[in-house]
This record gives structure tokens, sequence and C-alpha cells, in this order.
């Protein structure tokens, strides 16, 4: 999908429009999308595919550092199987359409989430698109896979747990940092700006721990219908924003 060039003048006139460091988006409503069409859901997952890799684009664009997008939650292994199945081989699709455009781009993949419960082949080629993209040093697409945050934090005590069992770490010097570097997200910045579409209001165990100081932004669109319009939109109100984190004055990010 081409960048609206309207919109990118109207955006170069607007200096003082603030970009997050890192965005992440809860991508909701593609079921709700082809339903209120009459479509089948899976044919909502395809238009959602093209709604993410438009939103690569716009933020190769629009210089943001990191996006972390949420593509299958571990919760979401209660749905029908055969619409599983369809959102595990639409990610393979997808990697094997993208992946030299995403090379071109200098795009560098990190997929998080558990690997338990994947099929072999599915873990090889999350495995592969993270070593051919590891020397990019562009845009950081994080995609949250078979995720949840609260497992996420788990499996970092747990981590932790082990080292101290060991004898190799105390009790006392089990910090904030030191859990932060167990995480899936050891070594990324926590997110500055959190959307997710659909009209619902809710983060559903993403980013949980990560999230302490990011702003929210709730949209209408589901999200296949998510453009740069809506992404403008976004940035304006998350330029409106005093990012205190805790203090009396705002901080600029």
């Amino acid at each position: 999908m081409s960048i609206d060039p309207a919109i990118n003048t109207e955006f170069a006139q607007r200096p003082r429009l603030r970009i997050p460091a890192h965005l992440g988006v809860i991508m909701d409503g593609n079921g709700r999308w082809a339903q209120a069409r009459g479509k089948r859901r899976t044919e909502g997952h395809i238009e959602g595919v093209k709604a993410l890799r438009n939103l690569v684009e716009l933020c190769i664009t629009y210089g943001v550092g990191h996006l972390t997008v949420f593509s299958f939650s571990s919760e979401n292994w209660t749905r029908p199987k055969d619409e599983i199945s369809f959102i595990f081989n639409l990610l393979r699709r997808f990697v094997a359409s993208d992946l030299q455009r995403l090379i071109r781009n200098n795009v560098r993949v990190r997929i998080i989430g558990s690997r338990e419960g994947l099929e072999p082949s599915l873990v090889r080629l999350i495995d592969d698109v993270e070593a051919k993209t590891a020397a990019n040093t562009g845009l950081v697409l994080i995609v949250a896979f078979n995720y949840g945050g609260k497992a996420e934090i788990a499996e970092a005590a747990r981590k932790l747990a082990r080292e101290v069992a060991a004898g190799r770490l105390s009790p006392e010097d089990i910090t904030e940092e030191r859990l932060a570097g167990a995480l899936y997200t050891a070594g990324l910045p926590d997110p500055d700006l959190i959307i997710r579409t659909s009209g619902e209001q809710r983060i559903s165990n993403f980013l949980l721990w990560q999230a302490a100081y990011a702003e929210f932004v709730f949209v209408e669109e589901n999200w296949p219908d998510f453009d740069e319009a809506s992404f403008v939109r976004v940035l304006e109100a998350f330029s409106r924003r005093d990012r205190r984190f805790g203090g009396i004055e705002a901080v600029q990010s």
C-alpha cells in the first residue's frame, strides 16, 4: 500500500508532532471487520496482514524506531482450530512474501513469545527470519506471537529463581532492571505509545511490565481499516500528552 503524499506533506508542515521511539499495537477487529461485510473471519485476517504491511511502511517513513505488534495471544488457543491453523499459515505466507522486502528496507525482525506448542517447522521459520534480519539497523519489528504478558513475567521470575537456587544470584540482587533483563524484550526500550483498534479499551495481557508508563490511544477503526490518516490522528493525540513519569513536569520523549 502506497503512502499518501498529501498526508506526508501535511505532516512535514507540523514539526512539533512527536514520534514515539517505540510503538506498540494491539491489532484488534479483523473478525468484526469481516463479519460487518458478510465475509469469513479468515478474510479479515488477510486484510489485517495488509494493514500490518502498511503500518511497517508508515513507521519507516515517519521515523519510528521500534514497532511491537500483538499478532497471536497465548489466550487465542481457545479459538476454533481451523482459524488458528489459518493464522499460523498466514504468518508463514507473510514471512515468505515479505522477508526480502523487510531486508531491503533494513528492518530487523524479532519474534517474542513462547515457542512451546508450536510446530517445529514454524519454530525454524521464526529462527530463520530473525537470523536473516539480525544485521539490519533500521526499524525493529517485534512480533508478539503465542505471547502473554503474565506468562512472560512468570517465566522471567522462574529464570531468576533458578539462578538463586543455583547460588549464582542473591534474592537481594533481583532488581527491576534484572527482572526486565529476563523478559522476552530484554535490550529493547519500553513502548512510549500503545494503540488498540476496534473500540475496545483494555490491554489484554500485552506488554504488562513494559507498558508501565506508556501512553494509550484507543481508536474505533477495526484493524484492517487502520490507515495513514488514522496513524496521523494517533500521533497528534500522542503529541498532546504530558508525559511526567510520576514527576511534576512533562518529559519530552
